[in-house]
């Protein structure tokens, strides 16, 4: 398998950023379930604080009210000069690849981006960021049955067709659908930490984490019927991660043979039960390194990883650190101001 060099889990490498206004961009058409993601992951209050993480507003490109998909009129907080302190501005969508962003939004987004301005797009809204040349010598991404049209009609960006995000510091571009859900995630994430992307993911009944280079599409089709389901087998191993994986005990427990439990844990994680695994236990020492004292011998011995040495392998190799750098970023990140 090819290593990709790619922002993985949380990345206390990438400082929280102290402007907490995130701008949620809206137009003509706009494709609601993009924009709907969005809201319900940036716009709801953490559910133990009760406060919520960003302060949202949505700017249109349009005036006054505007028509979306599915017969929705929306009215807005204002137009593109919310754009000018924004810490963050998100565009879900663009009504069509085809279609060419305006000089205005174009420039707006520029100079938002000059000042230091975080900005992310979810599905087409890749579109709209290459045409601005933000995009230009940079990585991207965007829904599968469009990375060629990309491709073709922006030469100077380095298309991944495979991805369902990909993080290039204050650029992050992702795939269309359920992709929106995993990047808004990874940027909170980046922001708050695990344990808050995780309460997210759990008020929104979505995987924590799925890697920006998951492929976006499963070959394989989905059964009409699926009799078993391996979410009580996950479940468990969960809550035993210092048990080695041995996959005919995993699927003899599961009541399939070898072949068609691999095949049902690809259709259900997108990955193979070694990966899965290893993600899982490098999200718990991450946790644990994040939100306690543990030594380093202890935290790999919680997480599953059984010595620190092979702790440390897998952050240097996965996360490009060591867990004591990751403990330490992670401190400052948490300091007030």
């Amino acid at each position: 398998m090819q290593k990709v060099d790619l922002p993985l889990m949380c990345s206390p490498r990438y400082p929280a950023a102290p402007n907490r206004r995130l701008v949620l961009l809206a137009y003509e058409c706009l494709c609601t379930f993009e924009f709907g993601i969005a809201v319900e992951a940036f716009g709801r209050a953490d559910e133990l604080t009760g406060e919520p993480l960003y302060a949202l507003s949505v700017a249109s490109v349009e005036e006054g009210t505007f028509g979306a998909q599915g017969g929705v009129r929306l009215m807005v907080d204002g137009g593109l000069e919310l754009l000018e302190d924004a810490g963050t501005i998100v565009i879900p969508g663009w009504r069509s690849i085809h279609e060419p962003a305006s000089d205005r939004l174009m420039a707006a987004l520029q100079k938002a981006h000059h000042n230091g301005t975080r900005i992310v797009s979810i599905c087409a809204g890749s579109f709209v960021l290459a045409a601005t040349g933000l995009l230009d010598g940079k990585r991207a991404t965007a829904h599968w049955n469009s990375t060629d049209a990309l491709a073709k009609k922006f030469p100077d960006v380095q298309v991944e067709h495979g991805m369902i995000y990909v993080d290039e510091g204050n650029i992050i571009t992702s795939a269309g659908g359920a992709a929106g859900v995993d990047v808004c995630l990874h940027l909170i994430r980046r922001d708050y930490g695990i344990e808050v992307a995780n309460r997210t993911a759990r008020r929104m009944v979505t995987p924590p984490l799925r890697e920006g280079n998951q492929a976006q599409l499963i070959r394989q089709p989905v059964p009409r019927q699926q009799t078993k389901t391996l979410a009580p087998l996950l479940d468990d191993l969960r809550g035993h991660l210092n048990t080695p994986l041995v996959i005919d005990q995993l699927a003899a427990q599961a009541g399939m043979s070898r072949r068609t439990f691999l095949r049902r844990f690809h259709d259900a994680t997108g990955t193979t039960p070694g990966e899965w695994m290893l993600n899982v236990r490098l999200e718990k020492a991450c946790a644990l390194l994040e939100n306690g004292t543990l030594s380093i011998d202890r935290v790999a011995e919680q997480a599953g990883f059984g010595s620190p040495e092979t702790l440390r392998h897998h952050f240097r190799q996965r996360l490009g650190m060591t867990p004591t750098m990751w403990r330490k970023e992670s401190a400052e990140r948490s300091l007030p101001g």
